[in-house]
């Protein structure tokens, strides 16, 4: 954090038109200290995460429970200090016994989207390796559409 070179209070200052017509320098400066300030704040949320978990998540987590759930959202509070704990449910499923149990469904006629939701999809490496042929019998199945940009600044120190 000690590399911020632009103060994060003088940012919101800055319009877009402001920001595009930034010296080079000042530029690179800007996306430098953003990129800086992320990583810092993203280690200093896990570091704040980790901190509450040890300090409340006992008395959060057995509040959960006396209200007869494993997750979901409780409210409680340490004095003056309000405080909401959310504990997400996280299911996963494993894909050869839901693969197996989609055989079993379709082989007694049913619908398997009527039970399991099925999104099949092609890497993009596979379909790459692929003859010209198969491609082809693929191609009204695939849309290609762009990602989100990202750009990377720095400066030519011969220039500079």
């Amino acid at each position: 954090m000690n590399d911020l070179l632009i103060i994060p209070t003088d940012l919101p200052e800055l319009s877009v038109a402001q920001i595009a017509r930034l010296p080079h320098e000042r530029l690179q400066e800007l996306d430098h200290s953003l990129t800086a300030l992320a990583a810092w704040t993203k280690l200093f949320r896990d570091r704040m995460t980790t901190a509450l978990e040890q300090r409340y998540g006992e008395t959060a987590r057995s509040a959960l429970v006396e209200s007869g759930r494993d997750f979901g959202v409780t409210h409680f509070a340490d004095g003056p200090l309000r405080i909401s704990y959310e504990l997400p449910k996280r299911v996963t499923w494993d894909q050869k016994c839901l693969s197996a149990i989609a055989s079993r469904i379709s082989a007694s006629g049913e619908r398997v989207e009527d039970y399991i939701d099925v999104e099949l999809s092609v890497s993009e490496s596979r379909f790459n390796g692929w003859p010209p042929v198969l491609k082809e019998q693929f191609a009204e199945a695939r849309t290609v559409k762009a990602g989100k940009a990202k750009f990377v600044l720095e400066l030519d120190k011969e220039d500079a």
